[in-house]
């Protein structure tokens, strides 16, 4: 059994109360966009990328730095640590670009209302982060009403 360490980054997109989700039919899943940063790319880079290969949406800007954490899984023998980066994003177009057959394949976007959108995520980690954008968001938008930006990353 060997242990792989990596990082991987991806957005959160919120666009007018919905938030974009990936549902992964053949896993099971339903997940936020991210993928591996690869050398010479900055967390950002490889989020904007990741978000864009994933989603086919292809005018994308981010808004706020979402943090990171680190996530401990076993994938077939393996023991995997993976520090996960994440980023709220919007659309600053609605313009798509075409995915790749294992992309279209392997991900449906799909957008749901804020209100459902962090309990249909599969994994823990995954819905801490959507839950954080949907607090920034709400920040961006209100910044008297929302709550103040934790000091603390995830755990």
């Amino acid at each position: 059994m060997a242990l792989k360490e990596y990082r991987a980054a991806g957005g959160v997109i919120i666009e007018e109360g919905r938030m974009l989700l990936l549902d992964r039919p053949l896993q099971h899943e339903v997940r936020l966009p991210k993928g591996h940063i690869d050398p010479g790319e900055t967390p950002a880079q490889a989020a904007l990328r990741e978000t864009t290969e994933e989603s086919g949406y292809a005018d994308l800007e981010i808004l706020d730095d979402l943090g990171s954490q680190v996530v401990r899984f076993k994938f077939q023998g393996d023991d995997f640590v993976r520090t996960e980066h994440y980023f709220l994003m919007r659309l600053t177009s609605p313009r798509t670009m075409r995915r790749s057959r294992k992309d279209e394949a392997q991900f449906m976007p799909i957008w749901l209302p804020l209100s459902d959108a962090v309990q249909r995520l599969t994994f823990e980690a995954e819905q801490q982060f959507a839950q954080r954008a949907i607090d920034f968001d709400a920040r961006r938008a209100d910044p008297a009403a929302a709550p103040a930006k934790p000091d603390q990353p995830l755990v």
